[in-house]
């Protein structure tokens, strides 16, 4: 039986439901970037260390969601959203639980495998709707991601330095739980996504795709280079309270989802390569800017806003970009993708915390810089490419 198409200008209310769970596996996956120093004091074990447990995750979510997805592809979708959501669930009440870091890693790596739901939930999504509505759907399901950032992280790590660094682990795997249990009851048994594999690698075999993915990966390790350590850099360089550095992280989630509605603004204006470059080139230069302005916490704070701004922004270009390179194939093209940033996560997360103790937490973001002009210069191909084109396209003409 197929999916009925939503009718114009009407999104499926299960879209909105997998906003909700995205935003709940994104506050839980990420939250521990701003507690990582009360982990590391309760567990007994060193702040790099500590870090490894995003890298746990991010090897889960790259490894193991990918190998899942293939797995499950002849089931329905329903029962491939339901097992998804249930190892986040398990790995969370194991994290929650857990007495050493070794125990907490294993939970984290249960939670990536978990984050499967992401590329279910997007297949699905585009399945419910007409083909014009798709990019529209995709933003619904995806949107709690980046919410996340504005509102579950910060909270979280409030709670965390608050109250400690467990009520926040016990209240993602209440939520967790929850969402699975509604899943069960909203979910119907109908909902089938087929996808081809012999497009799919011929999809897969071209060049722009592949650019695509290693612009993604280059930005993502980039990005949690900082991003796994934030609540310490932040310390660091602004010597900020609890409540200060979670109105910092509150803004920097703001300027996400702000970056995302102008990411796919200026893609249909400026073009998508001409959007990733000046986007790219601004996060590059906050990068260079942030370790400046320690002791000046305004300062700070708006190089963070900028950077949330344009980070986030190139997530719509870049799916954009994959769109146009193989319509037919984008939901299990950005799937990969989203394996990409996780693998990106995890070897930001990993190289980050090995280098603390040589470049120190506030310079931690020059790290970053040279995997962002690598990036940068991975859109001359593409242009290259899209020069020639329009060349052949004027020459076509009569």
């Amino acid at each position: 039986m197929k999916n009925p198409p939503a009718s114009a200008g009407r999104m499926p209310a299960l879209l909105y439901f997998f906003a909700l769970c995205n935003l709940i596996i994104a506050s839980s996956a990420f939250v521990l970037g701003g507690i990582l120093e009360p982990v590391s004091q309760a567990l007994n074990v060193s702040l790099a260390a500590t870090g490894q447990a995003m890298t746990a995750y991010a090897l889960g979510a790259a490894v193991l969601a990918p190998m899942l997805i293939l797995a499950t592809g002849r089931w329905s979708r329903r029962a491939t959203i339901l097992l998804a959501l249930s190892l986040f669930s398990l790995g969370s009440l194991c994290s929650a639980l857990a007495p050493t870091l070794g125990w907490l890693m294993v939970g984290r790596v249960i939670m990536g495998a978990g984050v499967m739901f992401t590329a279910a939930a997007s297949a699905t999504a585009v399945s419910l709707v007409a083909p014009t509505q798709r990019g529209q759907a995709l933003a619904i399901a995806n949107l709690g991601q980046s919410v996340s950032y504005a509102v579950g992280v910060p909270i979280g790590t409030w709670i965390g330095l608050q109250l400690g660094w467990r009520w926040p682990l016990w209240l993602a795997a209440g939520a967790s739980v929850l969402v699975l249990l509604l899943a069960m009851r909203l979910l119907p048994n109908t909902i089938k996504v087929t996808v081809a594999s012999g497009s799919l690698r011929s999809a897969a075999a071209q060049g722009g795709v592949w650019r695509v993915w290693l612009r993604t990966l280059l930005m993502f390790t980039a990005i949690f280079f900082v991003f796994t350590y934030i609540g310490p850099v932040l310390q660091e360089l602004g010597g900020l309270n609890a409540n200060e550095l979670s109105i910092v992280l509150a803004l920097f989630g703001c300027g996400g989802v702000v970056g995302t509605l102008i990411g796919g603004w200026a893609a249909d204006r400026l073009g998508v390569l001409k959007t990733l470059a000046l986007q790219l080139s601004l996060v590059a230069l906050m990068m260079v800017l942030l370790p400046m302005t320690q002791g000046h916490p305004v300062l700070l704070t708006l190089t963070m806003v900028a950077w949330s701004i344009n980070s986030f922004g190139t997530m719509t270009p870049q799916q954009s970009r994959l769109i146009s390179l193989a319509p037919a194939q984008a939901p299990m093209l950005m799937s990969l993708n989203s394996s990409m940033l996780y693998a990106g996560a995890a070897l930001g997360a990993a190289t980050g915390g090995s280098l603390i103790g040589v470049v120190g937490m506030a310079r931690l973001p020059w790290v970053a810089v040279p995997f962002l002009v690598l990036a940068l210069l991975s859109l001359w191909p593409d242009w290259r490419d899209e020069q020639r084109a329009r060349a052949a396209q004027q020459k076509a003409l009569p």
